[in-house]
């Protein structure tokens, strides 16, 4: 069981992998969006992930069975990448990634919940299958670079044909009917509404509130660091850039021994610190001498992931009490993957406009140096916020319940 769910996860994070990390590229180099466009391309993950809670709270856990649900998602998902890869104008284009978008993003917290229905110990087995949505997105981001069509659309036709995949495999995963069918709904069950009281504590609400603004200048990353390294001439970027997940592998092995040497602020600080460092990197680093810099702006994801939001969310399920665990990491979620995404798509699209011209020859010449400083202050802001207004108890973390 066990090596199925993980055969699911490869399958669910090679799919997002296989052309969102390249899609920046394409769009910018070959079909000559702005910045604001890319951003906002990029932000529709963002709108699908604050609308998934409520499809899958409605869907999945009252009216039918999860992997028949995933399955419907994926084939869906698999035609509207397809008729993504046709377009060649903003508005359509937009639509199409949109459309799927509200069809993958809540299959990502599907795929959570039936990996959690099938196993024994969620909080010692989970993370072992977990892993293998970080080998996915490896596997595939080494295939897509080595193929070299990061600037067209043959990532998405290689996503669509993953999600086809999936929707099959998911049919052939055991039975998991909805927990919930015979229960009357309320709006409570799907919005984290119950949660947003212990915002009243000072440090949950500066947690919360770092939480959002760190996702603003995240997203310059993932909407543009593939368009950057091609654009100053880096072979295989998406490939290079698989070296963030390698990363991210080990700083998970890593949590622990760092937790009890530094404690919850301070691990979270460092995961900040380290976004403020990688967009140095960028705005300073280049090909030939200084591709370390660059190398060292991409091996850092593991540390900028892990070290803020994996604990995090160890932070919230040890905060939070136990009937508000699920609704808070939720809001959390909304937070970051959905607001602070969104909003970060826009700015970032908006400084990269600001930072663009137009060369003697027509094309268009990116700033680089500016939006990758413009991004590091960003990051720097909200890191120094955080480490001012955010108290941390020097105990060990236990459940506040169990508190005296």
């Amino acid at each position: 069981m066990k090596w199925r769910l993980r055969i699911m996860m490869l399958f669910e994070f090679a799919i997002w992998g296989a052309w969102y990390v390249t899609v920046g590229t394409w769009l910018g180099q070959t079909l000559h969006f702005s910045g604001k466009e890319i951003g906002a391309i990029a932000g529709t993950t963002a709108i699908g992930a604050m609308i998934s809670p409520l499809f899958v709270g409605l869907i999945a856990d009252r009216l039918f069975d999860t992997r028949r649900v995933l399955a419907l998602l994926h084939i869906v998902g698999a035609v509207l990448l397809v008729v993504a890869a046709q377009q060649r104008s903003f508005p359509l284009l937009y639509v199409a990634l949109l459309a799927y978008s509200l069809c993958y993003m809540p299959t990502l917290a599907l795929t959570t919940s039936l990996a959690m229905r099938h196993i024994h110990d969620p909080q010692e087995e989970f993370g072992a299958i977990r892993v293998f949505g970080s080998i996915g997105w490896i596997v595939v981001g080494l295939i897509v670079g080595a193929w070299g069509v990061e600037a067209t659309a043959s990532p998405l036709h290689l996503a669509a044909g993953l999600s086809l995949a999936m929707a099959v495999y998911c049919l052939t995963l055991p039975p998991t009917p909805p927990l919930a069918r015979d229960k009357r709904f309320e709006i409570r069950h799907v919005l984290p509404l119950e949660s947003l009281h212990l915002l009243r504590d000072r440090s949950m609400a500066v947690f919360a509130l770092a939480s959002f603004l760190i996702c603003i200048p995240l997203q310059f990353y993932y909407a543009f660091t593939n368009l950057f390294l091609n654009d100053i001439g880096v072979v295989n970027a998406a490939g290079k850039m698989t070296g963030g997940q390698m990363s991210e592998i080990l700083c998970m092995l890593l949590i622990p021994w760092f937790f009890r040497r530094l404690g919850v602020k301070y691990m979270l600080a460092v995961g900040m610190l380290a976004w403020v460092v990688r967009y140095a990197m960028f705005a300073f680093g280049g090909t030939g001498e200084l591709m370390w810099m660059l190398w060292l702006g991409i091996i850092l994801h593991g540390i900028c992931f892990d070290f803020f939001f994996v604990v995090g969310q160890i932070y919230i399920d040890r905060e939070a009490p136990s009937a508000l665990r699920a609704a808070t990491q939720g809001l959390i979620t909304f937070l970051t993957y959905g607001l602070g995404m969104f909003v970060g798509s826009w700015l970032s699209g908006v400084v990269v406009d600001t930072y663009t011209r137009t060369n003697a020859q027509g094309g268009v010449a990116y700033d680089w140096h500016g939006i990758w400083l413009i991004a590091g202050a960003c990051a720097a802001v909200v890191l120094v916020l955080f480490v001012l207004l955010f108290k941390d108890r020097k105990a060990p973390l236990i459940p506040r319940e169990n508190r005296s």
